[in-house]
């Protein structure tokens, strides 16, 4: 019964630190690779002014009044 609390310690302090290593990993290549991704294919083509005289037409922007 000696020094149990100290290797139990030791044991589940390693497991949580790779536990948590492979939560990163996957949330790094399953959540925020493919959401840069999508945002810089967004933004390859996105014009902002097409968008904005867009938003102007469907008077959408008071400061902005429709033509």
């Amino acid at each position: 019964m000696r020094r149990l609390l100290a290797r139990r310690m030791k044991f589940h302090l390693f497991g949580a630190f790779f536990v948590s290593l492979g939560c990163a990993a996957l949330y790094k290549f399953g959540v925020a690779e493919p959401r840069k991704r999508a945002y810089a294919e967004f933004y390859k083509n996105y014009d902002a002014m097409k968008d904005f005289e867009a938003m102007r037409a469907a008077g959408v922007l008071e400061s902005a009044p429709p033509k």
